[in-house]
Order: C-alpha cells, then sequence, then structure tokens
C-alpha cells in the first residue's frame, strides 16, 4: 500500500458523493438525517474535511449500502484516516508530498533547479539556504531528510515510483552551492538516470522557443487507485494543484512534447557529464 492518505480522502469523498447522488438525495435532504450541516457534508464530498468510520456507517446506511460495498468503503475510511509519515516531520496533508505518496508515476520538468526527487542533500541544503524564508537549523535539515525519504522509492521493489524528468540545459550549469555540491550533484544525477525507475532527460538550449517557458510543472499518475492524473505548480509565493480533465490533459501534452525535442537519455547522460568534467 502506497504510503499516504490524502489521496485515499479523495477517493473516499467521490464515492460519498456517488452514493448519495445514486441514492437520488440532495446535500439539503441528506445532511439533517446525518445530524449535520450541508456545508460540513459539501466539504466531506469535497475532500476539504474527513470524516470517521462511525459518521461513514449512518451514510451507508441511508444510501441503502450493505455487503461487499459496505466493508470496501468502511476499509477505505481507515485508509483514508491514518496518518503520512510526513507528519513526524511536520508537515501537513496540504503540502505536496501526500500527493506524491500515493502517486506511481511522477513527470517532472524543471526550469530552475533539480528535482527534489534528484537531488543530494548538500544541493538541497544550498537550496533551502537560498531561500528568503526564515528556517531554523534544525528545520532546515528536517525538510532535506523529507526529500531524502521521498527518493527511496526510487529504486524500491515494495514501493516503487516511476520518475521521467526534464530538466532545463541552464540548471546544470548553475553552481548551487558551489563547484564541489555541483560537480557532486551531477554525478548523483548520472547514478539516479541507471535506474530503471528513471527517465532522465535534459532539454537543451537549442531549441529555442517552446511551450513550458511560463514555468515548471509536475504530472502526478495513480495507477491502481482508480484516482486521474493531476498537476502541480509551484511558485514563488506558494503552489496550487490543477484537477481539470483538460488542463492536466494539457500538461501531459506539453511533457510529451517536451520530451520530443528534449536530448535523449543517453544524450542527456553524456552531457551531464561533460558539464561535471567542467565544473
Amino acid at each position: 500500500m502506497r504510503s499516504g492518505a490524502l489521496v485515499r480522502r479523495r477517493q473516499l469523498a467521490r464515492t460519498l458523493r456517488e452514493l448519495r447522488v445514486h441514492a437520488g438525495l440532495t446535500i439539503e435532504a441528506a445532511a439533517p438525517q446525518l445530524d449535520v450541516s450541508a456545508s460540513k457534508l459539501s466539504r466531506i464530498e469535497n475532500a476539504h474535511q474527513g470524516v470517521d468510520v462511525h459518521m461513514v456507517r449512518s451514510m451507508l446506511d441511508l444510501f441503502d449500502v450493505g455487503g461487499d460495498r459496505w466493508t470496501e468503503i468502511l476499509d477505505l475510511t481507515r485508509q483514508a484516516s491514518e496518518k503520512g509519515w510526513w507528519r513526524a516531520y511536520g508537515l501537513d496533508d496540504k503540502c505536496y508530498v501526500p500527493l506524491e505518496a500515493e502517486a506511481s508515476t511522477v513527470r517532472d520538468f524543471t526550469v530552475t533547479y533539480v528535482p527534489g526527487l534528484l537531488q543530494t542533500p548538500d544541493y538541497a541544503r544550498a537550496m533551502f539556504d537560498a531561500s528568503l524564508r526564515s528556517r531554523s537549523k534544525e528545520t532546515v535539515e528536517r525538510e532535506i531528510r523529507v526529500r531524502m525519504i521521498r527518493q527511496e522509492r526510487l529504486p524500491s521493489t515494495t514501493d516503487p515510483l516511476r520518475l521521467a524528468a526534464i530538466i532545463d540545459e541552464p540548471v546544470l550549469r548553475r553552481p548551487v552551492g558551489g563547484p564541489t555540491v555541483m560537480r557532486a550533484q551531477l554525478k548523483h544525477l548520472v547514478e539516479a538516470a541507471a535506474l530503471d525507475s528513471v527517465e532522465l532527460q535534459v532539454l537543451p538550449n537549442g531549441i529555442g522557443a517552446h511551450p513550458a517557458m511560463g514555468g515548471a510543472f509536475t504530472v502526478l499518475s495513480y495507477e491502481g487507485l482508480g484516482e486521474p492524473d493531476m498537476a502541480y505548480v509551484e511558485h514563488p509565493m506558494g503552489s496550487v494543484h490543477i484537477e481539470k480533465d483538460e488542463d492536466v490533459a494539457r500538461a501531459t501534452l506539453v511533457f510529451d512534447h517536451l520530451r520530443s525535442v528534449a536530448y535523449n537519455p543517453a544524450e542527456s547522460v553524456a552531457l551531464i557529464e561533460r558539464v561535471a568534467a567542467q565544473t
């Protein structure tokens, strides 16, 4: 089982909404029978608020659900209530990590830095140190540890994660943390590219204008969970996750285009090795 609960909470919310609709009940009609407000029931159905097993039992009774379906939904409710490993590191369920924790595939395009899933601890530390956000030394080390835990899925056989990463070429030449840190980072990229789970490509400077010049983005897929793909965009003021089918499809199309014009994996590794030798 993938180590997160946020996506399962979203699954549960969608399932409960579908059951209510199938039962022919509006939110306004169902809420009083469940002894909750319509606004609370709406938040539950939109995964903005958690729900416990007792409440779900009441909902299943109201929606006339039984048998194996009853057991299946209660199991999903318990899974959706589990606390993710990231809670121990001070993160909540509103950040990116829970979204990635249950993903099967991550497609990541970065334009100014190495993707977090491929960063060395020293490179990550230099990134955090350059941020204007005030962090204690302990907080920085905790966030680096989170990044390293995320990376453990790449070589894993029990909880695997596939990564397709496209890095803009200038990233390879930006000396984050200084030459020593950058050489180690470039070496790490070459090593990571050798993993069966990682497809690493470099987008060359020479292609000129392309459809992703507006910035970096990530597309996450959830094979086996019945969840649609999701896009995620991080920016200096925060982040946003994108769920509308047409927007996610557009992000996927852009990524596929970048993949077609980037150096292939072998050419990309060769370029990274040349840059490392010059660093």
